[in-house]
């Protein structure tokens, strides 16, 4: 028999820049969550200028102090190749410890099409082109700095000589994952870097069948590099819209994520990314994520009434699936 899927909850923070709530009240929320056994994790996006938002890692350190049992993750950090890696590596390390070994980061490359991220790269003199390369090389560094003194590094990005940082991380070794929803036809590179970098994997389902064919690709390369599928950490970030009438809950969802990311989300795209409808109809789509191989799932509420819906959501859905 599979194991209970684990659950997260996601704060769209980026809402409090058109009316979703304020972040008093996400913060209550969370604090809520992080007294329901039910979550496991609580979970903040990331961007600097591309999809602007409140701070990731200033949300962080409040969600630090607000909970005390809950993993605290950002997904993705999709600002991590633009930032400086050694001041990035200080903060991570001072969250982890100001959580008491809480964080979970999980780092992806920020590309946004339209040129969104070009822009916004281009402060920094950095091209889309180089993204993935300075994740996987940001990545090292943050490895070596959180578990070694006197770093020298000489890569393609960054050189330096006898850096150490103070504090470290509480966890060693502290996870770092990689959000990846790459096309099936694109991919075999970003899967196997997955594989080579990273200790787990998020990702989403935003076309019908993505993470399962996703997923299929990832466990034949995890195979091919010994290791095994089914320890290897997985979460899905999903939306959930709770209404008796599903057309509507997806009708919601679409102008939600209209205004979270511009109207670049298909009807058929929505449906895929949402859990939509009545409580059996969300438990079932949460169900059959698992079914696909997700061992976690972070769930966003896609509703301007976030109390509400996550009432029904902690005491309607989630106990059908425990």
């Amino acid at each position: 028999m599979a194991s209970r899927i684990s659950f997260g909850f996601t704060i769209p923070q980026r809402g409090v820049l058109f009316g979703i709530g304020t972040w008093p009240q996400m913060l209550g929320l969370a604090r809520e969550a992080d007294q329901i056994a039910l979550f496991d994790s609580i979970w903040v996006g990331d961007s600097i200028m591309a999809k602007p938002r409140p701070d990731s890692i200033s949300l962080l350190g409040a969600l630090s102090a607000a909970t005390s049992r809950v993993k605290l993750g950002v997904g993705c950090m999709a600002s991590f190749p633009l930032r400086d890696p050694i001041r990035f590596a200080l903060q991570w390390a001072t969250l982890d410890l100001i959580s008491n070994g809480r964080m979970l980061l999980a780092v992806c490359t920020g590309i946004v099409a339209g040129g969104v991220s070009a822009r916004e790269g281009g402060v920094w003199g950095i091209k889309d082109s180089a993204r993935g390369s300075r994740m996987a090389e940001h990545i090292e560094i943050c490895r070596r700095l959180w578990t070694e003194d006197h770093v020298t590094f000489d890569g393609k990005y960054h050189a330096f000589a006898d850096v150490t940082i103070q504090p470290r991380p509480m966890q060693q070794p502290c996870p770092i994952w990689i959000a990846a929803n790459p096309q099936p036809h694109e991919a075999e590179k970003p899967l196997r870097r997955v594989v080579r970098l990273a200790d787990g994997w998020m990702s989403v389902n935003a076309f019908p069948g993505l993470f399962s064919a996703n997923w299929q690709k990832l466990s034949s390369y995890l195979k091919e590099a010994g290791k095994d599928p089914t320890l290897y950490p997985t979460i899905v970030y999903h939306n959930i819209n709770i209404n008796p009438d599903r057309n509507a809950a997806l009708e919601e969802s679409k102008r939600f994520l209209d205004e979270y990311y511009g109207p670049v989300f298909a009807p058929s795209m929505v449906e895929a990314w949402t859990a939509a409808g009545t409580p059996q109809q969300c438990a079932d789509d949460l169900l059959s994520l698992q079914h696909d191989g997700a061992k976690a799932v972070t769930l966003r509420i896609t509703s301007w009434d976030q109390k509400a819906q996550f009432d029904r959501l902690v005491n309607e859905v989630l106990p059908k699936l425990t």
